[in-house]
């Protein structure tokens, strides 16, 4: 099935520039893989050393976030969109 990944802007460098990229999975984890598979400088910004996803990124699937849902195992459908959303932290002092 296809889904469409979202790059958020700050990723976009390691993604050929790529705003969204159409993959073809049954689930998150899939569709990461198959965009990690495209672009391989994405993965150490979206995954730790141990394979798990970094806890400052965060994903959504039509809006839903997958840490409430099934995690990576979460099912993806034709003409679902998952957002990729890492976490900003700081600001003004």
């Amino acid at each position: 099935m296809a889904v469409k990944v979202i790059i958020p802007t700050p990723l976009r460098a390691y993604a050929d520039k790529q705003a969204s990229v159409e993959v073809q999975a049954k689930t998150v984890a899939e569709a990461l893989s198959a965009l990690t598979g495209k672009f391989e400088q994405l993965r150490k910004h979206l995954y730790s050393d141990d394979g798990r996803l970094r806890s400052f990124v965060n994903v959504y699937v039509n809006d839903e976030d997958i840490r409430y849902l099934q995690k990576d195992q979460t099912s993806v459908h034709e003409g679902d969109t998952i957002s990729i959303v890492p976490s900003i932290a700081g600001g003004a002092r």
